[in-house]
């Protein structure tokens, strides 16, 4: 057993070297955020009223681009054999970020974009490194992971609602609209997830699965190292200006 748990330590710790020299390396990648488009800002700047099909549009274009988003989500269903399962956490993940989505725009609750999309930065490493053992090696626990799970929900919601609220909302059919909105994010999360599962399913069925599990969490938590990163560069950058 002790043999098995220094073996973990020293598993984490490699995969947490190898994630931070490979977030060096996938700076020129990953370095601009998804953001609104000009195109769609423009075509919201000339919509009035309900328009829920054009948001619904965005929320499912914004989903599947948002590499942030299916970073985690792909943290999140690395380890679930069990369908029940995909549909008990992502179900977890959907509600947390329409709670936050809905209720931060319609509250108007302000947060600075930077810091929160380093937070989904954030959830990104946290997930990654659980999927290692990093927890367990550290403090011979986990944190729970549905829990987990549904509070980073609350905070990627948080992020697509500073997202909206850079833009010149119509209050003229807003609550549709943002319904519309959040559904089309639940429809691109679905077709994301779909792609995902099956990949990931069929690659399960290798010998390399068990092998290359690690080095891929590693790049996975490489990511989101260059998201926070370049999310905090901007805020202080922002704060200097």
């Amino acid at each position: 057993m002790k043999r098995y748990q220094v073996a973990v330590r020293r598993a984490s710790a490699l995969a947490l070297v190898a994630a931070l020299a490979l977030a060096l390396a996938l700076v020129p990648v990953l370095a601009l955020a998804h953001n609104v488009s000009a195109a769609d800002r423009a075509a919201l700047a000339v919509s009035h009223g309900a328009q829920p099909f054009i948001y619904a549009y965005l929320g499912a274009k914004h989903m599947v681009t948002g590499y942030d988003h299916l970073l985690f989500l792909l943290g999140v269903i690395f380890f679930l054999y069990r369908l029940r399962d995909v549909v008990t956490y992502v179900t977890l993940f959907a509600v947390g970020h329409s709670i936050t989505l809905l209720g931060g725009v319609l509250g108007g609750v302000q947060v600075n974009p930077f810091l929160i999309d380093a937070i989904i930065g954030f959830s990104v490493v946290y997930k990654a490194f659980e999927n290692i053992g990093g927890f367990r090696a550290l403090f011979g626990a986990t944190f729970n992971p549905r829990a987990a799970v549904f509070i980073f929900g609350l905070c990627h919601g948080l992020g697509l609602a500073t997202k909206l609220q850079t833009l010149r909302l119509d209050r003229d059919g807003l609550l549709p609209n943002l319904i519309a909105f959040n559904v089309g994010v639940e429809i691109g999360q679905v077709l994301a997830l779909v792609v995902m599962v099956a990949l990931i399913n069929a690659w399960r069925r290798s010998p390399s699965f068990e092998r290359r599990a690690l080095l891929t969490n590693s790049v996975i938590m490489s990511c989101g190292f260059v998201l926070i990163g370049w999310q905090i560069a901007g805020y202080i950058q922002g704060e200097g200006s």
